[in-house]
């Protein structure tokens, strides 16, 4: 008890027995949050246990649940999950939540170049639109200008309709524009620059596509398998409360 330090030898606790003292014991041997170790949470290997899952449902307990529950439905789960084993075991992801991040961020990243693609195709429908009001235009302003010194007659404007009202069309879209209006041959480079861009995004479309549709499916059918055990051992522990009643 001496080697323990003040407040652990003999003569000190018989003075706290008989109501002489209070228990003092060293600092040096009293515990703190700060220096009371913590065993750290062991983490859980999301293949190991799923492999000891599918394993153990190998056994008698997986012949008395398929005699209850739909076979062909078991022998499909465990065969999707073997694919699903080989993917995070190829992709290196042996933590759920890390699955459940990476099944996000692939969903995000598809939203993102989506996103991009539909912008690039919106901007080749405005080049190619503005492209055509600008040739309509080249072509009906002589008329409009003799519609406009008719004193926009309604026999004139009849006779040249679809002339006139292309025209009108063109200086309305015009009107819209900031800046002086560009040149075909400057449309025409854009819209080949804009073209090329979206043929380039739609290849990152198609594979960020395929990613988020293999990383979601792995995700599925985790959770489908563990909520397949889950039932399971539910099933399991009711059928084992009713034997005991």
């Amino acid at each position: 008890m001496r080697s323990l330090g003040a407040g652990y030898r003999e003569e000190d606790l018989e003075k706290v027995f008989s109501g002489e003292s209070v228990f003092t014991p060293d600092p040096k041997q009293q515990r703190t949050d700060e220096n009371v170790y913590v065993k750290p949470e062991p983490k859980v290997d999301m293949l190991l246990d799923i492999q000891a899952m599918i394993a153990k449902g190998k056994g008698p307990g997986y012949e008395r649940w398929a005699k209850v529950h739909n076979i062909k439905q078991m022998a499909q789960t465990l065969l999707q999950m073997a694919q699903t084993l080989l993917f995070l075991e190829e992709h290196g992801l042996r933590d759920y939540d890390e699955l459940s991040e990476k099944a996000k961020a692939a969903s995000e990243r598809f939203g993102e170049i989506t996103e991009k693609q539909k912008a690039l195709e919106a901007r080749l429908v405005e080049i190619a639109a503005l492209k055509k009001h600008i040739i309509n235009y080249s072509k009906t302003k002589d008329t409009y200008a003799e519609y406009r010194k008719s004193g926009y007659s309604k026999k004139f404007f009849e006779e040249h309709r679809e002339a006139i009202t292309l025209c009108k069309a063109a200086k309305e879209a015009f009107s819209k524009i900031e800046g002086k209006l560009p040149k075909i041959k400057e449309l025409n480079q854009e819209y080949s620059e804009v073209l090329q861009e979206k043929k380039k995004t739609y290849a990152e479309y198609r594979q960020a596509k395929q990613d988020m549709k293999d990383i979601q499916m792995a995700k599925y059918n985790v959770d489908l398998f563990l909520n397949f055990e889950e039932q399971k051992e539910q099933a399991e522990k009711q059928k084992t409360t009713e034997q005991i009643r």
